[in-house]
């Protein structure tokens, strides 16, 4: 019994539909599975098996990954303030705030961009929860951005299966090229910031920046209260 579980976590093949949902939903909602490799990995083997169809691949992690970034938004937009610091964590107060304040110049953009880019999928969500952003502009943005999303790592699944006729192989391979290409994309992505930030900061020193208390609902405009020491 102990060597048929063996077998089957270490066959390639055993990457069927509910493990790929079930990875990228998890994924997706709480940061703790690599979703991008799963999704590669499943695409490496319907390239190099009969096991997965490629079309299904692409809409089962289509769908999961977006049920998994309603669920983000959902929480930040209903769900009070322990709750929004659950689906943050990891993410510093700096980044939701940049998050933030680049959410009211881009919106729509800000959510296909967050999920393509590393590390930037949460703070977005988090963003658009916070502020209030209308479900009927999030629904169709979040789509298009998990079906980009979906196709840019199976890619690199269909990539590592044309080079490699092992499942196993195309497996592996298409996990590391999903390893590479996040290392590299976060790279990319610290640098632009780091410079971005040297040129013009988002929030400058006398600039007030927008008070949201995710408890209370809807973002409210305007600089934070006085403190008790501050009033007069």
């Amino acid at each position: 019994m102990t060597g048929s579980l063996a077998a089957d976590w270490t066959n390639p093949q055993a990457i069927g539909y509910p493990v790929l949902i079930g990875g990228v939903l998890l994924g997706s909602i709480v940061p703790v599975v690599p979703t991008g490799a799963v999704v590669g990995a499943a695409a490496a083997v319907a390239m190099t098996t009969p096991h997965l169809s490629l079309p299904l691949v692409l809409l089962a992690s289509t769908l999961a990954a977006f049920v998994g970034d309603l669920v983000t938004y959902g929480v930040a937009r209903l769900g009070g303030e322990a709750a929004v610091r659950f689906v943050a964590r990891g993410q510093t107060p700096e980044q939701l705030s940049r998050a933030r304040v680049r959410f009211t110049r881009h919106g729509w953009q800000l959510i296909v961009v967050g999920r393509l880019v590393p590390a930037g999928r949460i703070p977005a969500l988090v963003a658009a929860g916070t502020l209030g952003y209308p479900w009927r502009r999030l629904l169709p943005s979040a789509l298009v951005a998990c079906l980009l999303w979906a196709v840019a790592y199976a890619l690199l699944g269909i990539l590592s299966g044309g080079l490699f006729d092992n499942p196993l192989v195309a497996t592996l391979g298409a996990a590391v090229l999903v390893l590479l290409v996040g290392a590299l994309s976060a790279g990319i992505a610290g640098l632009v910031r780091r410079r971005r930030e040297r040129r013009a900061p988002d929030v400058g020193p006398g600039e007030p920046e927008e008070m949201i208390d995710p408890a209370a609902g809807p973002a409210r405009h305007g600089p934070l209260p006085p403190t008790d020491q501050e009033r007069p």
